[in-house]
């Protein structure tokens, strides 16, 4: 189900009348807004969609990620009770992998989704029927270790950006001028609100945060101290300090402008790791580091099982290959994709990141029932 023009128009026509009574909306309400319309009744995902994500590009990404939560499991002791979590499941088809391989070392964790989409909800249960379902974190039970999984899920909470103007910083704002949502440097200093040694920045410049992304990252960490368990956190982003604006909007697998017609577009930003990895450890969480995602499905051996994959079903081969190319090769989504690992102090270090794992593929587990990949078609979300 997707938005009729009318209604996308009236989202723009909401947006029109709100600036004419109180002023321009800051960026964050902006995005915040325009991505809950966006997201409330509609499959973004695939070919007939605006963009594809990982899980539907090859299962061996899936299977990964099963394996590796498996081995924390294993070396954690192997806890009866355990709960796999997902924040933005997509369409389950990540769930289904992951539950898949772990069924494999006779795991069986309760399941909690995070979502509020309605309309992503109906695929999810048919893909995971057994899932639970939460707004939040704050209702995923707190007893018993997690298992939690967030795919390109922190790159579309709302940013908040700060410019820097001759008359000092700024926040930024969307306004509404002749017919069109335009940015624009707000009224009030926030020269406070800016880092002591990045003040004096030239004239410009723009910080981006995600107050949604660390905020997320804050109870996430809290939860893994208190209760066991570790985190994987896979997304576009960087791990180093930046300067500039990285919002961008996609529809029908192509960039589009962000201000244009608010609701009908998918709006993201890439993802600050280097502050979200600094936060999880102000909460005592241990962080294994970020690794580009090529990087980490290599050292876990998906190659090999991506090759096995191809030449078990060999009319499926090439699109098999070709699938598993995208996810690692550095030009596609190899090395701007970054993932971070958390985990409880008392939970054994994560594998795979800065070295290769030997005996991962000792347990893989059967194929999809359909084991072809889907078609390569369009791209990933574009930067």
């Amino acid at each position: 189900m997707s938005f009729s023009s009318g209604e996308a128009e009236s989202l723009s026509a909401i947006f029109a009348r709100l600036i004419a009574s109180t002023g321009p909306l800051s960026l964050q309400h902006y995005m915040g807004e325009a991505n809950a319309r966006y997201y409330a009744a509609r499959d973004p995902l695939g070919v007939a969609g605006d963009f594809i994500t990982a899980p539907e590009i090859s299962q061996v990404f899936g299977e990964m990620i099963g394996l590796w939560l498996a081995d924390m499991w294993v070396r954690a002791g192997q806890p009866a009770l355990i709960h796999y979590v997902e924040l933005g499941p997509g369409r389950g088809t990540l769930a289904r992998d992951v539950l898949r391989t772990m069924a494999r070392f006779d795991m069986a964790p309760e399941v909690h989704f995070v979502e509020t989409s309605l309309g992503l909800k109906d695929l999810q249960l048919q893909a995971v029927p057994q899932a639970k379902f939460h707004n939040d974190l704050s209702t995923v039970p707190m007893a018993g270790p997690l298992l939690v999984v967030a795919n390109e899920f922190l790159d579309a909470l709302p940013v908040r950006q700060l410019v820097r103007t001759p008359a000092g910083w700024r926040e930024r704002m969307v306004d509404y001028i002749d017919g069109a949502f335009v940015p624009i440097a707000g009224e009030r200093p926030m020269d406070a609100a800016v880092p002591e040694d990045r003040r004096e920045a030239p004239v410009g410049t723009i910080i981006e945060t995600s107050p949604g992304a660390t905020a997320v990252i804050y109870e996430l960490a809290g939860r893994l101290v208190a209760q066991g368990g570790t985190a994987l956190l896979i997304d576009y982003g960087y791990d180093s300090p930046r300067d500039g604006s990285t919002v961008q909007a996609v529809r029908r697998h192509a960039k589009t402008d962000p201000f244009f017609a608010p609701g009908t577009a998918d709006l993201s930003a890439l993802v600050d790791f280097a502050t979200l990895r600094a936060v999880a450890e102000s909460r005592g969480a241990k962080c294994f580091g970020v690794t580009e995602q090529g990087e980490w499905l290599t050292a876990l051996g998906g190659a090999v099982r991506a090759e096995l994959l191809a030449r078990s079903h060999p009319e499926h081969g090439t699109t098999i290959r070709t699938g598993f190319a995208r996810l690692v090769d550095p030009a596609q989504m190899g090395a701007l994709f970054k993932v971070m690992g958390l985990a409880s102090p008392v939970w054994p270090a994560g594998e795979a990141f800065g070295a290769p794992v030997a005996g991962v593929m000792t347990a893989l587990p059967p194929e999809r029932d359909d084991p072809s990949q889907p078609p390569a078609g369009p791209s990933i979300r574009p930067v």
